[in-house]
């Protein structure tokens, strides 16, 4: 922890987090500053102690006294006692939940500062975190099979946490969008060059596409399976004849599509390539998207690939019963040298299952 205690003094992040939030003690013997307690807070999450009642251990522990500092450093790290009041009581008053919601923000935009990046991916995804007792929000949600809060993130390709919102455990993962990927793409409105948004099934609404046209951000959003998009993919689904070959091929298609509730058509890229399980029935994916500008076909095709790579967290969440062996939709840009209609299939090939999965972007 002590590198990273070095590296916090260097960018100044805990003493940024001091200036935003409210320290609401009045007495005047303090032991410890409140940038000491917000230290051993966050650096106690870092070395994995998840519990307040952890401070028990580290209490004497020199790496944490020394991460705290100031007279932690002689003496003695924040107690358990101490640590809860100071999240229980401190952190929780409305002004500070506000506060911290803004600060990985303010800590990303100082490191950004040093090295300022071109291009953004922005990754939306929800989680669970399990709950035990009757803690105030819990509940219980059928998809993950536990009692739980339901916490909406917004990651970047970078693996930072830009903002996250803490949900009761019974909502839809896309309760509440707006307050969590919407704040983001105004912090980088004018900062990066391009920015582009990712994202399941559960944010394929017409809201959050009109959204994100309207910020000029390139989207990639799983959107539900229908009868007309399975169609327009049949004939990626069809068993090839002959012997299987030892690669792997993948093929891609490409169409215009407009739901009911779409204001204009968007462009859906289908992917096939075979199921790896014997004997399964061929199922799709389908991915719609709105117009990327690409200036540099070199630059096209690195940030096509950065944006069509799969999500890093494995538990999307999709509450509405869609089935995930169907073709799933969603939204994204124009990409130019995209699709390419497959191949006939060769003579002498065994027929075997192929599996698809489709994005796409408006016309």
């Amino acid at each position: 922890m002590l590198p990273y205690r070095e590296f916090d003094d260097a960018l100044g992040l805990t003493d940024t987090g001091v200036d935003t939030l409210a320290d609401a003690r009045i007495g005047k013997n303090g032991r410890h500053r409140f940038a000491g307690l917000l230290r051993q807070s966050v650096f106690g999450r870092l070395a994995g102690y998840e519990d307040v009642n952890d401070a028990e251990r580290l209490y004497h522990d020199p790496a944490m006294r020394w991460v705290v500092g100031d007279r932690a450093i002689v003496g003695s790290a924040a107690s358990a006692s101490q640590m809860g009041r100071f999240e229980t009581k401190w952190l929780s008053r409305p002004e500070n939940l506000a506060a911290l919601a803004d600060l990985p923000g303010q800590w990303i935009d100082k490191v950004q500062q040093r090295r300022p990046p071109r291009i953004i991916v922005l990754d939306t995804d929800s989680s669970e975190s399990p709950t035990y007792g009757e803690q105030e929000g819990s509940a219980y949600n059928g998809h993950f099979g536990c009692t739980c809060y339901h916490p909406l993130f917004v990651f970047s390709q970078l693996g930072d946490v830009e903002r996250c919102a803490l949900r009761s455990g019974n909502v839809h993962s896309a309760a509440d969008w707006r307050a969590v990927p919407e704040p983001v793409m105004a912090r980088y409105r004018r900062t990066v060059k391009r920015l582009y948004f990712r994202g399941d099934a559960a944010f394929a609404n017409p809201e959050m596409y009109e959204l994100l046209e309207t910020e000029g951000v390139g989207y990639t959003i799983w959107v539900p399976a229908n009868n007309v998009l399975q169609n327009r993919i049949a004939y990626l689904l069809r068993r090839p004849v002959g012997r299987p070959p030892h690669e792997v091929r993948r093929y891609y298609a490409s169409f215009a599509y407009q739901a009911q509730s779409w204001s204009k058509p968007r462009r859906v890229v289908a992917k096939s390539l075979p199921s790896r399980r014997r004997g399964s029935n061929g199922s799709g994916r389908a991915l719609s998207a709105r117009r990327l500008h690409h200036h540099q076909p070199g630059a096209a095709s690195r940030a096509r690939r950065r944006l069509l790579q799969p999500a890093r967290h494995g538990r999307a969440v999709d509450q509405r019963g869609q089935e995930r062996d169907q073709m799933d939709t969603a939204v994204l840009p124009h990409l130019r040298r995209q699709c390419r209609p497959p191949p006939a299939p060769k003579r002498g090939m065994r027929p075997r299952t192929r599996s698809t999965a489709a994005c796409g972007s408006a016309p």
